[in-house]
């Protein structure tokens, strides 16, 4: 694994050991989830795609945070599922690196869809007589355009960060790798292995607080109109629900990894580090099948002519 304690190959990970009594029970419950990832985020998908009334923006960006769950979750239960097989838990040095950044730039990309989101229903509620000229098309692109690439130069910018680092150790104590993992295991600190994700948690931090602006605005809004509160019901809700599991998700693990008590089971301890990979990919694309009637009435159509 190691080499005169500078080239590193393959990480080990951990929080696998103790589960061999009921690896097949586990093996077997994340396969089906795995398949629940899929079921519920591709029947949004196809639905969105298929139904050209459905081509309008909350519906664009919802289609696209589905896909953005799939591309998450891929990087991480199919080298789990594997592991759940396994007695030696390694990743290569490139794998945990591309493991990393496709979990980090999911995450991050989870958060840029989201605030998009809360613009186009803040448009829609606090600004309905321009909704249509500020929504146009090309707009719409680019914004999605932009959500994909920022978290992705984002993460991409802190991952080859860490990965000029030298480390002086190849286990990484979790079941799969993140960025700040493998940088605590560098030889020496590194002030852009500082600035660099500080920079990320501030940006986002951003976001959240553009998504408590935008709501304000909205609630005011809703108190002075019957029709703007039912539309606050039918769409915000959902985006607002979806957003607080996955901010809610993301900082369990966030806090519990950098402040965490280490007296905790194993088993909690792996609950807690796959809840943002097995909460918001079914929850999001569940709320919003069930609530958006459009979506809903469109999907047991679907279900009819099968």
């Amino acid at each position: 694994v190691m080499d005169n304690v500078s080239v590193i190959t393959m990480f080990t990970l951990s929080g696998l050991n103790g589960t061999t009594n009921y690896r097949v029970t586990l093996f077997a419950l994340t396969l089906l989830c795995y398949c629940l990832i899929w079921l519920v985020n591709v029947t949004i998908i196809v639905t969105i795609i298929m139904d050209k009334s459905l081509h309008e923006p909350m519906y664009i960006f919802l289609c696209n945070l589905c896909i953005n769950g799939l591309y998450g979750t891929a990087g991480f239960y199919p080298k789990f599922l594997v592991d759940l097989l396994s007695n030696i838990h390694v990743i290569s040095y490139a794998g945990c690196f591309l493991q990393g950044f496709v979990l980090h730039s999911s995450a991050c990309a989870d958060f840029s869809l989201l605030v998009l989101m809360a613009y186009d229903r803040y448009v829609a509620i606090c600004r309905p007589l321009v909704y249509h000229s500020v929504m146009t098309t090309q707009k719409i692109c680019l914004l999605v355009f932009l959500a994909w690439l920022v978290p992705f130069n984002l993460l991409f910018l802190s991952t080859i960060t860490t990965l000029r680092s030298r480390l002086c150790g190849s286990h990484i104590p979790k079941i799969y790798c993140i960025n700040f993992l493998i940088g605590k295991l560098a030889c020496s600190a590194s002030i852009a292995n500082v600035i660099v994700p500080a920079f990320n948690y501030t940006f986002y931090f951003g976001h959240v607080i553009f998504v408590v602006w935008s709501y304000i605005y909205m609630i005011r809004t809703c108190l002075t109109s019957k029709e703007n509160r039912s539309k606050f019901m039918q769409t915000c809700l959902p985006h607002l629900f979806c957003l607080i599991v996955v901010v809610g998700s993301l900082l369990f693990d966030l806090l519990y990894m950098r402040f965490g008590s280490k007296d905790i089971s194993q088993s909690v301890e792996n609950f807690m580090a796959i809840e943002f990979l097995v909460v918001p990919p079914i929850i999001n694309p569940l709320i919003y099948g069930f609530k958006l009637t459009r979506i809903r009435n469109r999907i047991q159509s679907f279900i009819i002519l099968l």
